[in-house]
């Protein structure tokens, strides 16, 4: 899966894997597991409805604590892993935005194996220190929470498996399950054509993917529109600077709008943000993407249109053909199938207008069945010819393993010592989590800020979103998704694009050149939404 799409039959062996996993869920759905997960999540939310209804019972609440500390032979106030834990968690950070720039890894790096040698080792570190060294109670999150204790004088076998159960199987597989079906599904559009490049049409490319980047992902938009934009200027000597702002756009601040726009969004959603919360954010994503757009038609209508060469521009008003969009049926149906997938099939709330409770893992399992109705009923020739493979998702999938079991001890040192960051004010929201996400990944950025912000003590008469008091949850979501576009590495999609527009022959700046690009034009828009934002 490293290499292309491009042989025929090669979608055989995903079909058939496909097509065991919904067998096996099937068999599951019999004997009643995915039903029981829906069950048991459905009473831990009404029991937690219930203890914020009434009163607290003080004196219960003593005995279950005497019960528990009986029960794991210690006290049950619960101590975070040292510090020099988040030590695998900050070395494989670092190695996703090092290594790919280092001449004598550079090349190593680009095989997804060893992506993914160095996130499993990594990952592995991880849990073989809760195996043997941790010894204070966990919380547990799949399917519901609970909290494991230690095992005295044995290894900690119920606590490792507490922890990679929250890492792969309440983060891991939901937020791959949806990249992959919308990556997949969106590989199987193609918009040809080559329009007039002038300032206006380039800008109405890149706002339309700014809108589309909520819609279908930030990764499905820039997949979707790089090649016709890039085909649309090939006539153009000045066609960089274009490409920097589809990256500011579309890979990044157009997709604050749902969930589905951007990967940290996905992950709040997992953490019990509402579905269409995101749209609070309409202003902020109004005015950032809408001053960029004025920005850059300024650009290129007054500084870089006037200094092409006349025959090029006049080869460019020539040779001109209409817009075509091939492989929509059924690939546009199936992506709608997917938003409704993940704004209806959340285990924890019921489906509205219905008793029904979504059983565990069958929004995955949907999007997992639509993947396939796209792989067999759309037109091979159309991801042929868009050159569509699998090895940016093996990417995203490698690393992204070992990403979610190595930030687990940095997510319980901050459940426990978040309010002794000093981090209090939106705008500390907005800029730290921002920062981490122009040079790390802005998805486990997220996490990391939003888990501090549950450990401030709300203000009175304060909002809460999903435990987190929604002011703060406004500033760390704007963070995440805006300064992602900050570098190269800030967004999967960044790279992506990059690479696709100097296949088709743009030379692309260097790492640095990108951030000068970045710091003088997105920084100030930062500076300003703070400002009137937050």
């Amino acid at each position: 899966m490293d290499h292309a799409h491009a042989d025929s039959g090669s979608d055989k062996p995903l079909l058939t894997a496909i097509a065991v996993i919904l067998v096996v869920y099937a068999i599951t759905a019999v004997f009643g597991w995915p039903e029981a997960g829906a069950r048991k999540i459905g009473e831990a939310n009404h029991a937690k409805h219930i203890e914020h209804a009434e009163p607290a019972d003080h004196a219960a609440e003593a005995t279950a604590k005497e019960i528990d500390a009986e029960e794991y032979g210690l006290d049950i106030q619960k101590a975070p892993p040292p510090y020099w834990m988040v030590i695998p968690f900050v070395a494989l950070l670092g190695a996703i935005a090092v290594l790919p720039l280092v001449p004598a890894t550079e090349h190593w790096w680009d095989s997804n194996l060893n992506r993914f040698k160095v996130a499993a080792a990594l990952g592995a570190l991880t849990l073989l220190y809760y195996l043997f060294f941790h010894d204070s109670p966990i919380d547990g999150h799949f399917p519901v929470h609970y909290v494991v204790g230690p095992s005295p004088g044995a290894l900690n076998w119920a606590q490792t498996w507490t922890v990679l159960a929250n890492a792969m199987l309440n983060e891991y597989v939901p937020f791959i399950m949806l990249l992959f079906s919308l990556y997949t599904i969106s590989g199987g559009i193609r918009i040809t054509g080559d329009l007039r490049a002038h300032p206006k049409t380039n800008v109405m490319f890149i706002a339309i993917g700014g809108v589309l980047a909520s819609l279908v992902g930030t990764t499905g938009a820039a997949m979707l529109l790089i090649r016709p934009l890039l085909e649309t200027n090939r006539e153009r000597k000045y066609v960089v600077h274009t490409v920097i702002f589809f990256i500011f756009v579309v890979c990044n601040c157009g997709g604050c709008l749902l969930p589905l726009g951007d990967p940290p969004l996905f992950l709040g959603y997992l953490r019990g943000v509402d579905f269409l919360w995101t749209l609070n954010l309409w202003k902020e994503w109004l005015f950032v993407n809408g001053l960029l757009l004025a920005i850059y038609y300024l650009f290129d209508h007054f500084r870089y249109y006037p200094r092409e060469l006349p025959p090029d521009v006049s080869l460019d008003e020539t040779r001109v053909s209409g817009l075509k969009i091939t492989g929509l049926w059924p690939n546009a149906v199936l992506l709608l199938g997917v938003i409704l997938s993940v704004a209806l099939l959340d285990p924890n709330k019921i489906v509205p207008f219905t008793e029904f409770r979504p059983w565990v893992y069958l929004r995955e399992i949907v999007q997992l069945g639509l993947v396939g109705l796209s792989l067999i009923g759309g037109e091979k020739a159309v991801r042929q010819e868009n050159n569509f493979n699998y090895h940016a998702l093996v990417e995203v999938a490698a690393l992204f393993s070992g990403i979610f079991i190595c930030m687990q001890p940095a997510l319980q040192i901050l459940g426990v010592r978040g309010p002794d960051l000093g981090l209090a004010s939106p705008t500390h929201f907005f800029w730290a989590t921002g920062s981490l996400s122009s040079v790390l990944d802005n998805a486990p950025t997220y996490v990391v800020f939003f888990e501090t912000a549950q450990t401030i003590e709300a203000s009175p008469g304060a909002t809460l979103v999903a435990g987190v008091q929604e002011h703060l949850l406004v500033a760390v979501s704007l963070g995440a998704v805006f300064m992602g576009a900050m570098t190269y590495i800030g967004n999967g999609p960044n790279f992506m694009v990059r690479a696709i527009a100097e296949k088709s022959g743009v030379k692309m700046p260097s790492f640095f050149g990108y951030m000068l690009w970045s710091c003088l034009i997105l920084l100030p828009i930062f500076a300003l939404t703070t400002l009137l934002f937050l």
